[in-house]
């Protein structure tokens, strides 16, 4: 229970997570969680920016939907689902292209095997 700023805020269990947020928060398992030593790692599409190189992940961009002020990537980086991104607006990038994705600093959550946080 909680302000959805908290729930938001406080990812207790992954359910929240993929509940509170819109789009929903991308989650990724297998390598992508297994580097960062955790059974599923969760980013929100803000939390994530695209780089000119050297991202943790790239991939090409299969979708966008573009709504002015915000710009949704979907990118295929080789998880279950496309990793979406929200970027500037003026940000514009080509179906088929490849991006570089980096996580901002201290924002992947890390969930372990029951989906609780890992703090």
């Amino acid at each position: 229970m909680g302000t959805p700023a908290d729930l938001y805020d406080n990812l207790n269990p992954i359910f929240l997570a993929g509940f509170i947020g819109s789009p929903k928060m991308n989650f990724l398992t297998g390598k992508f969680a297994a580097d960062e030593g955790c059974a599923t790692l969760g980013i929100r599409s803000e939390h994530a920016d695209v780089v000119a190189s050297g991202g943790k992940w790239s991939g090409e961009v299969v979708h966008t939907e573009d709504l002015g002020s915000d710009n949704y990537l979907f990118v295929e980086v080789g998880s279950e689902e496309p990793v979406i991104v929200r970027q500037d607006g003026k940000l514009k990038v080509a179906l088929g292209a490849t991006v570089h994705l980096s996580p901002k600093p201290g924002m992947p959550h890390r969930f372990d095997k029951d989906g609780n946080p890992i703090r």
